[in-house]
């Protein structure tokens, strides 16, 4: 496989960009996780499956927009619905979770209705609803590249506004956080990985990218940034795992990718509970000898 990924644009293509998403998928994710906001990965990926949808079939009815790429359209969508998710949580201050489920219904039905107007569904667009290895061009390699370096620089220049923002709002506007201009920021550049890993991920499960990784790093480390490193190796643990399997096996990357990471969580599980097994049992001798 090493010589296939040498010869191929494809593979390199492939792997380039599974190892960015797994470093900055997890990294986000985290910050997701801790606010409670784990549905919103699921939420903005359903509407970007709306603006792929509607890309396609536009490359197919308007000349002029055959050769357009629909990751731009997927990541335009996934943009302007962070931004309807974080107006309506405004809205709806008592009940913010209600955004949630009213902008994936819209993004799953603006979805139905393209896919239904591209005269069903094509192997361009499966490809991105479960990942696929074969299809990651040049192009999106690049614009993966430029979502990964806006997303490092926001979590670098913000760290501390979203790490206090995440564990004690009511501090942070107190310190005189701008909580409503960093929320808009959070949403976007969220949006923006959801759209970016739909390459390798798929549309369904790019999600999973963002929680599990961080669910297998939680249980293990002794303080935020530990878990953040922990879900960063997690993730590109998951990504090259998956994409090893995809490419001998011949299966969707998305599917392995997400296997493995629940694989890597059930792992974690099973050593803290051997741990904590081996030293309560310890503790126990002690205490014998003590008697």
């Amino acid at each position: 496989m090493i010589s296939a990924i040498f010869d191929y644009e494809f593979l390199q293509n492939a792997f380039a960009s599974g190892l960015i998403i797994g470093l900055i998928a997890p990294a986000l994710g985290l910050f997701i996780v801790v606010r409670r906001l784990a549905l919103i990965a699921d939420a903005l990926s359903h509407v970007a499956l709306a603006g792929i949808a509607g890309s396609l079939f536009l490359s197919q009815n308007v000349t002029a927009l055959a050769a357009l790429n629909p990751l731009y359209l997927g990541i335009g969508s996934s943009v302007a619905g962070s931004l309807l998710i974080d107006r309506l949580r405004e809205l709806y201050k008592s009940y913010e979770e209600l955004a949630i489920p009213i902008i994936m219904s819209g993004g799953i039905a603006l979805g139905a209705i393209f896919i239904s107007l591209a005269q069903g569904f094509s192997t361009d667009l499966v490809g991105y609803l479960f990942g696929s290895v074969s299809a990651v061009g040049r192009e999106d390699l690049y614009t993966i590249m430029a979502v990964a370096v806006i997303t490092i620089l926001f979590i670098v220049l913000t760290y501390k506004e979203l790490f206090s923002m995440s564990f004690d709002p009511e501090y942070s506007r107190a310190q005189g956080i701008s909580s409503r201009a960093l929320n808009i920021w959070f949403m976007i550049v969220t949006a923006l990985v959801v759209a970016g890993s739909m390459r390798i991920v798929g549309i369904l499960l790019v999600s999973s990218l963002m929680t599990i990784p961080v669910a297998a790093a939680m249980q293990i480390a002794k303080g935020f940034r530990q878990a953040m490193l922990y879900a960063a190796i997690f993730g590109e643990l998951s990504v090259l795992g998956g994409l090893v399997a995809a490419f001998y096996m011949n299966l969707a990357p998305g599917g392995t990718i997400v296997v493995i990471s629940i694989l890597i969580l059930l792992l974690v599980l099973a050593g803290k509970k051997a741990v904590a097994a081996r030293s309560a049992a310890r503790n126990g001798e002690v205490g014998t000898g003590e008697l």
